[in-house]
């Protein structure tokens, strides 16, 4: 059953689960967040759902002979990353006992398995790091990390949590989500079908230019689903910033 008012350890005041009206930094992880939040009705405080109700103890497919257990902080010292995303680890995380440990964010923990999107499209969690991701033209991510990806069945559309993470936070840091009125910039996929857009342009092609556009058209659905996996489904004003953001100018 889901509380919907907690009292949490990390906070004076009791928390209420309420949803946003703008993305928010977790207090727990320090990490973004859309989605709704246990939130501070007497002040400026929010948790992911995820380190409000982290569990003390899990287990991990990708970690078959790890145990992993909640830290409020890092106690090993030095930097600690993420083994799914690739980020520092600045809050709340899970790690394993292990002498060289892995550590996981609490969202990262619970990434879904399957997205399914309109139309019967899916994409799946993988940590096999065979395939290149859109975005960055890449098995790895920027820091060398093999992390996680989510990949189409057909293998042709493949996105890092780490580029995905890097594309919404940029946008974020730099005031592209104050409010819907003052999105004053668009943001555009890079690296996302380079290669077959210039073909289709340079041959002048347009039936190959078509299946550029289709190709593109698909890759923006695909990574509005991995936004909402990371950090939550937004609300139906965050998902129209999105949309101008997530599109070409």
């Amino acid at each position: 059953m889901l509380l919907t008012e907690i009292d949490h350890f990390s906070h004076s005041h009791r928390l209420k689960l309420m949803p946003v009206e703008a993305p928010y930094q977790c207090d727990g992880c320090k990490e973004l967040g859309f989605a709704p939040c246990y939130q501070c009705t007497m002040c400026s405080f929010h948790l992911h759902e995820e380190c409000a109700r982290a569990e003390p103890n899990i287990s991990h497919k990708y970690f078959k002979k790890c145990k992993f257990k909640f830290y409020e902080e890092n106690l090993r010292g030095g930097v600690r990353i993420c083994d799914a995303c690739g980020k520092d680890i600045q809050g709340f995380l899970y790690q394993c006992s292990h002498e060289k440990a892995f550590d996981l964010h609490p969202c990262c923990a619970k990434l879904k398995e399957t997205l399914t999107g309109p139309g019967g499209i899916k994409l799946y969690l993988s940590n096999k790091g065979q395939l290149k991701c859109l975005k960055c033209q890449s098995k790895k991510t920027s820091n060398g990390v093999k992390g996680f990806s989510y990949v189409s069945s057909s293998g042709k559309y493949c996105y890092h949590v780490a580029c995905v993470k890097d594309l919404i936070v940029d946008n974020w840091r730099r005031g592209h989500f104050s409010s819907i009125t003052e999105v004053n910039g668009h943001l555009a996929l890079q690296n996302i079908a380079v290669s077959s857009q210039e073909v289709a342009l340079l041959s002048g092609q347009s039936s190959m230019l078509r299946k550029a556009k289709t190709f593109c058209k698909k890759a923006l659905l695909y990574i509005r689903l991995v936004v909402s996996a990371i950090f939550g489904n937004p609300t139906d004003l965050i998902f129209a910033i999105l949309e101008r953001l997530l599109s070409d100018n």
